[in-house]
């Protein structure tokens, strides 16, 4: 079985592949009407994220069981709290999994023109990646994990490179002044920090197919820490290096903000890269977020809590029908953003996911604290230490939830509750009362 399992580079190119997506590519532009106080929102989401990262860590060395955050709600909160959780993380995922292949295929537009104008090549392409991604998936945890491994190096190529050569031709000139919102500085930071935060989702991702990575109470820990600063120090590099290149009046209008910069210093050879980083990131992105749609599911389900057919796992140890039924969810969502008389209700799916996937963060840190007055640390001391990083973890989940708008916290509450009769299903088919006497 343990070779079946995988290592360190692994598990951090899935906390960093799942992380980078497609949307930090278009981060710069929603950040120039801010001008260069947005890179102090970046150092606190970074922190934030750091935060989250400490904790996930800590529950992945106490709990080294699959599902993350549902088996770390689970163990601090009951079963209850866990499946509202992994409810609301399931759904979330498979919204985000669109939203995720519709920005694959209009990346590769650039590349293949007929995409932007061909609605049956756009679906084709779009349930291509879905169910070529699923094949992957059910070949087990190591064939993610190389695919993962490959689409991460080359997702950071070209983000490096911008990184570290845009720092030369920076205009320090655009960064003046300071705060171009005309909001107070605390407000701006924390708009910008709201934005940021998004860039940051996915720090959770080694801990879900914990059972499949190898001496996991040391590997996960290692791997969440190291892939969130990683992802924080390339965030930070590029989005310098671009508002530096591009002027922000024209930066804040950009719909490729990363392609104009590199066309700054390489020309248009350095756009098409950019464009083709882009694309390989949101194929890695749900490369890696189909492998976390199935295994949320399967602890679910071993858990008695979900239909058991989620349960059901392959030579290969990969909960195939658990990836297949979502797929063909994520299919028909990115369906509909493919019909204009459907684009709300996938506008909607898109406002559900960023919502609930705060959601187990805040439940996580809770949990985090609880386990640590049922199993103390020897020392007092390390418990205050670790008690003060879960109300800080908390606490900044909590202000990343009320930042995201009511309307979004409103969706996503009914998101919540209508699990809530899957739940009454499970328990009663699952209560004594209601087996045969035999």
């Amino acid at each position: 079985m343990a070779a079946s399992k995988i290592g360190f580079w692994a598990a951090t190119s899935l906390v960093v592949g799942n992380m980078i997506g497609s949307g930090v590519f278009l981060l710069p532009a929603s950040l120039a009407a801010f001008g260069g106080i947005s890179l102090l929102g970046w150092l606190v989401s970074a922190t934030g994220a750091w935060l989250l990262a400490r904790v996930f860590g800590e529950l992945s060395r106490r709990i080294p069981r699959a599902g993350g955050p549902y088996a770390y709600t689970r163990a601090g909160l009951g079963e209850f709290a866990a499946f509202l959780v992994a409810w609301g993380y399931w759904v979330s995922i498979w919204c985000g999994n669109a939203a995720i292949t519709v920005a694959f295929v209009s990346y590769m537009s650039v590349f293949f023109p007929i995409l932007a104008h061909n609605k049956l090549a756009a679906i084709a392409l779009g349930l291509g990646a879905i169910w070529g991604l699923s094949w992957v998936n059910s070949r087990g945890i190591r064939a993610v994990g190389r695919v993962q491994l490959l689409t991460t190096v080359l997702k950071l190529l070209p983000l490096l490179a911008i990184g570290l050569v845009g720092v030369f031709f920076v205009e320090w000139s655009h960064f003046r002044p300071f705060n171009l919102s005309g909001q107070p500085e605390f407000a701006a930071i924390t708009a910008t920090a709201s934005l940021t935060l998004w860039a940051f989702l996915g720090m959770e991702s080694a801990t879900v197919p914990a059972e499949e990575v190898r001496n996991a109470s040391k590997t996960i820990p290692r791997a969440t820490l190291a892939g969130t600063l990683l992802a924080a120090g390339v965030y930070l590099a590029a989005t310098v290096a671009v508002m530096g290149l591009v002027p922000p009046q024209q930066l804040a209008h950009s719909a490729a903000p990363f392609a104009e910069a590199a066309a700054h210093l390489w020309g248009e050879a350095g756009r098409q890269v950019v464009a083709a980083g882009a694309a390989i990131a949101t194929f890695g992105a749900l490369n890696g977020w189909i492998m976390v749609q199935g295994r949320i599911p399967l602890a679910m389900a071993r858990d008695g809590l979900f239909p058991a057919l989620f349960a059901r796992t392959n030579r290969q140890a990969a909960p195939y029908l658990g990836i297949a039924v979502s797929s063909l969810l994520v299919s028909g969502l990115m369906l509909m953003n493919f019909s204009q008389s459907l684009v709300k209700q996938f506008e909607f799916a898109i406002l559900l996911s960023t919502m609930s996937v705060l959601i187990p963060y805040l439940f996580s840190t809770a949990a985090f604290a609880v386990l640590l007055f049922k199993q103390p640390p020897a020392s007092r001391a390390r418990r205050n230490r670790l008690l003060l990083l879960a109300a800080l973890a908390f606490g900044f989940s909590f202000w990343a939830v009320a930042g995201v708008g009511e309307q979004a916290v409103y969706w996503g509450f009914l998101l919540l509750t209508a699990g809530m009769p899957v739940y009454v299903w499970r328990k009663g088919k699952n209560s004594p009362g209601c087996k045969p006497e035999k």
